[in-house]
Formats: structure tokens, C-alpha cells, sequence
């Protein structure tokens, strides 16, 4: 949604003395100023009018007799004080009128002109880069604006107004404009509520971005999305924007207007169908960092930032990870503090990433992390992991160095960090587990765990073929017996057969000859069993 049209005429200005108040052994003056909606307070003494009537006199010829005179006895009487409280209101009032157009320096200075009112901020901004302005180009450095100030530039360059009020030629706005132009580094930081002693709430205050004609970096703090227009203008320049504590979208930032139309599509891509739009993408982006914000969605606009290495997309509001394989130079991922329960198939939306900080989640589990083989840096910190089973999903990543389980429910576990360590095998010198370096001691701890592992497999996979020999003697002893001959025996010769045989097949009693011959009665048992009568006979 569209920010309300700015105003195209300058609002009345009014001044009152609303009170007094006793500092010390002195009065001072509360003074309410009006510029439109916009109002503010500004405490002052008699002093203070004093020194400003000197001024006027000097350099605008105002009348010496319009100001009170000062009292010495009595100063601080309540009649007194509330007498020259309305003495001192009509004298700023007829200042207000003699200047109607160009408010002098020094009274726009006593009523804070260059704090709240329009014309003022943008002198003093004017001023200040007319002094700094060529030497902050130069050296490089970020330069802050609050979006007070940026309304007030924008406004005034809707008004058909002359670019310098004041006549003094420091307070050109064309000096702001030059500076704007070749400014590289921007930071707007706005507030979250009034603004001083005035009643302007800056996010509410629209400001236009498109006077930035050449920023590589851009940061925005505190400002409602709606209030920021010309953002899309920074498309084929920016290479860094860091968006915070404005937005609740994705969308709302990267295709500000996408609410104009009903279907769009990225420049450049292929669509099966028709659209109302083509958007440009943003070339150059590389960064792009909107944590602290309340997005719970990443939403098809990641289209529009293809060059992205960098994502940081920590506190928000995230409950699951989407539209991210669009990104297809992603390297470092940062989705910490969001509201995610499960990862699942991480390689097919995060691609060939480096760095992923997954901390502040509510992760229980890891299986959808075993395919990131690009992986070095994982944060899982401050999760709900507490099987030490699960790293059995990270350990064989072959590139991971740094680790990070810090503060989850299995780091209370007995020797927590030498029974992760040895789930890495070969690789666990080379782990750094929760920013600690493993330890000499940790090695050798990993090492006798890992020999005890290997015993182990050892003995299961023994008990494993014991076990499989024994189910096959099972199976053996209960097949039937295999016979040597198709017709049955008689059931007398039958029964003096099977007595001779388990005879001759009884084990030795003794060793060396016994068993040559027990061995000989043993072959000849067919033999044997046809003497048996015979041998029955002659006893």
C-alpha cells in the first residue's frame, strides 16, 4: 500500500508560551510550537530571548523595544511570570509574521526549526555536507540519515519552492542532492516512538530512496515498509541491503510493487503463462539481510535476487524453508531463531551452502542434514536434540569442521563431547565442537571409545554367524533321514542290523589301533550284520 499523497503547500506555523517552571533560582518558559500536525516543546529563559532579540536587532533591524524589558526585583513572582509569559508569546508570534517566508537563522535555531520543521532539517542537513560532504565521499564511510530528514528532503523537493529559503547559500539544498548522488553507503535508523520532544512519529513519515543514485550498501532500521518508496530505483546499483524491524513480508521489500499487479514474473524468466509485469531482478545483489523482522514465509520474490551468497534471515518467524533452490549462489544461510520443527531433504533447498546456522529452533532431529556435503560450519545450538544418535546423520559430511550443539537437552549427557567426537571416526581431530578445539585427551578418549565400538561390531557380527549356524543345524536335524535302499528290511533282520551298526558306529574308547579297527568295523558294517546269527549260534 501506497504512502497518502506528501503536502504541496507549507503548513501554518504557530507559537504559544503554554507555561513556566522554576530552575534553580531562574524561570523557564515552555514553549509549544505548531508546524502543521507536526508539534513540539521548547524550554528557554529570558536570557536565552534576550540574546536572540540582539541578533534580530543586528542583522534583521527588528525593533529593540519589541521584546519586554528585564525585571530585576520580583523576577520570579508568579504575577510577574505569567505577565511576561503572554508578553513573550506575542513578541515570537510577531516574529513569526514579520519573517513569513524565510525564518532568520537564529530564530529557527531558538525554536528548533533544524530538529522538526521542514525547512530547517533540511538547511542544517544542507550545511553540514556543504562543510563534510566532499571529505565523507572520500574517505569511504557510512553515512546516517534518519527518515525525519529524508521526508523533509522529499517533501521539499515536491514543493515549487526555492532550493535555498534563507538566502545564505550554504543551505542550498542543491548540495544535498549533489552528495546523494554519489553517496555509496547508507544507514537509516529510525524510532520507535516520538521523535524528541515532538509528537512525529517517523513511521509514518513516507521518504523517497531514488535521490541515491550510485549506493552499494543500504541499511534500514525501524521503518515501516509502507513509508519507503524508491527502493526498486536501487535495483542495478545495490550489492548489500540489510533491512530490519521493518517488514513482514519478503515481498514487500524485493517487489514493492508487486500490490499493482495481479501476475508477475522475474526478467528473464520463462513462463507457461501470461503475466501483467516483468520485474527486474536485482543484479548485484550479493548480501541480503532482513533478520529481526516478522516474516514467516519466504516467498516466491527470492526469484528477483539470484546473485545472493549471503542470507540472513534469523528472528523471524519461519516455520518452514522454501523457494530457496531459486538461489542458486547461496553459500552462507542464516535461519537461526525462527520457528522451525524439521528440515527435511536440506540439499534440494539449500543447495551447495558452506555456512548454515540453524540455532534458536525447536529441531529434534537431523535426518534431513545428511546430504549437505559442501557443508563446513553448522550451528545447531540452543535446539531440542537430545539423542546422540542423530549426529549419525552430520558425521559423515565430509567437509564439516565446525559444529556447534551448545544448549541442547544431550549436551547433559556423560561425556557428551567424546561420544560426539566419535561418531566422526578418522575425521574427529578435525571437528571444533562448540567453538572448542579437540583436545589431546579427547583424542585418545575417542580412540579407546572407538576401539570398544569395533569390539563390539566384532562380537555382534559373531554372534550374528553363530546364530545363523545355529538355525541351519536346526533346520538339518529336522529334516528326514536320507535311506540307502528302496525296499524295507525285514523287521528281525532290521532289528540285529541296527544293534550291530550302533555298535561298530560307537565312538573309540581308545585312541592308535582301537580306532584303526573301529574304523575297519565301521566300513564293514554290512558284512557284520549278515555273521550276526552265525555269531549267536557259537556262543
Amino acid at each position: 500500500m501506497e504512502p497518502g499523497p506528501f503536502p504541496r503547500d507549507l503548513p501554518q506555523r504557530q507559537v504559544c508560551v503554554v507555561g513556566s517552571e522554576l530552575v534553580e533560582n531562574y524561570t523557564v518558559y515552555i514553549i509549544e510550537v505548531m508546524d502543521g500536525e507536526h508539534r513540539w516543546t521548547v524550554k528557554h529563559r529570558y536570557s536565552d530571548f534576550h540574546d536572540l532579540h540582539e541578533k534580530l536587532a543586528a542583522e534583521k533591524k527588528v525593533d529593540r523595544r519589541l521584546l519586554p524589558p528585564k525585571k530585576i526585583l520580583g523576577k520570579n513572582s508568579k504575577s510577574l511570570v505569567e505577565r511576561r509569559q503572554k508578553e513573550l508569546e506575542l513578541y515570537l508570534q510577531t516574529l513569526l509574521q514579520q519573517f513569513p517566508q524565510a525564518t532568520p537563522t537564529p530564530l529557527a535555531s531558538f525554536l528548533h526549526f533544524h530538529l522538526y520543521e521542514i525547512n530547517g532539517i533540511t538547511a542544517a542537513l544542507a550545511e553540514e555536507l556543504f562543510h563534510k560532504g566532499e571529505q565523507l565521499l572520500q574517505a569511504g564511510e557510512v553515512f546516517s540519515l534518519h527518515p525525519l530528514q529524508l521526508y523533509s528532503v522529499t517533501q521539499q523537493l515536491r514543493l515549487a519552492k526555492p532550493t535555498c529559503c534563507n538566502g545564505d547559500a550554504k543551505t542550498d539544498l542543491g548540495h544535498i542532492l549533489d552528495f546523494t548522488c554519489r553517496l555509496r553507503y547508507l544507514k537509516i535508523s529510525g524510532t520507535s516512538g516520538p521523535v524528541g520532544t515532538s509528537n512525529i512519529q517517523e513511521n509514518s513519515l513516507p521518504f523517497d530512496l531514488s535521490v541515491f543514485k550510485s549506493l552499494l550498501q543500504i541499511e534500514i532500521s525501524q521503518c515501516s515498509s509502507q513509508q519507503i518508496q524508491g527502493l526498486s530505483s536501487l535495483r542495478s546499483s545495490l550489492a548489500t541491503m540489510s533491512i530490519h524491524h521493518c517488514s513482514e513480508t519478503m515481498t514487500s521489500i524485493l517487489v514493492p510493487e508487486a500490490s499493482e499487479f495481479s501476475q508477475w514474473e522475474p526478467e528473464g524468466a520463462e513462463s507457461g503463462c501470461p503475466v501483467t509485469a516483468v520485474i527486474p531482478v536485482w543484479k548485484n545483489l550479493t548480501t541480503l539481510d532482513m533478520s529481526h523482522n516478522s516474516i514467516s514465509t519466504i516467498d516466491s520474490s527470492v526469484k528477483l535476487i539470484r546473485q545472493v551468497e549471503f542470507l540472513d534471515l534469523s528472528h523471524n518467524q519461519l516455520t518452514s524453508v522454501e523457494n530457496l533452490q531459486h538461489l542458486y549462489n547461496l553459500v552462507h544461510v542464516d535461519l537461526s531463531y525462527n520457528s522451525l520443527r524439521v528440515l527435511e531433504a536440506a540439499h534440494t533447498r539449500l543447495g551447495n551452502i558452506k555456512t548454515l546456522s540453524l540455532a534458536g529452533n525447536q529441531l529434534d532431529r537431523l535426518t534431513g542434514l545428511t546430504k549437505l556435503y559442501s557443508l563446513v560450519n553448522l550451528d545447531l545450538s540452543h535446539n531440542q536434540l537430545a539423542q546422540l544418535e542423530e549426529i549419525r546423520n552430520i558425521c559423515s559430511l565430509p567437509c564439516l569442521e565446525k559444529l556447534n550443539l551448545s544448549s541442547n537437552p544431550m549436551c547433559i549427557i556423560p561425556d557428551y563431547r567424546t561420544k560426539v567426537l566419535a561418531q566422526f571416526g578418522d575425521r574427529a581431530a578435525e571437528v571444533c565442537l562448540d567453538s572448542n578445539v579437540t583436545t589431546e585427551k579427547e583424542l585418545d578418549t575417542v580412540e579407546v571409545l572407538k576401539a570398544i565400538q569395533k569390539a563390539k561390531e566384532v562380537k555382534d557380527r559373531m554372534s550374528s554367524s553363530d546364530k545363523k549356524i545355529s538355525e541351519e543345524t536346526r533346520l538339518s536335524a529336522a529334516a528326514p533321514p536320507h535311506l540307502s535302499s528302496s525296499s524295507p528290511p525285514s523287521s528281525s533282520s532290521s532289528s540285529s542290523s541296527s544293534s550291530c551298526c550302533s555298535s561298530a558306529l560307537a565312538p573309540p574308547a581308545v585312541t592308535s589301533s582301537s580306532s584303526s579297527s573301529s574304523s575297519t568295523s565301521a566300513s564293514s558294517c554290512p558284512a557284520q550284520q549278515a555273521a550276526c546269527p552265525s555269531q549267536g549260534n557259537h556262543k
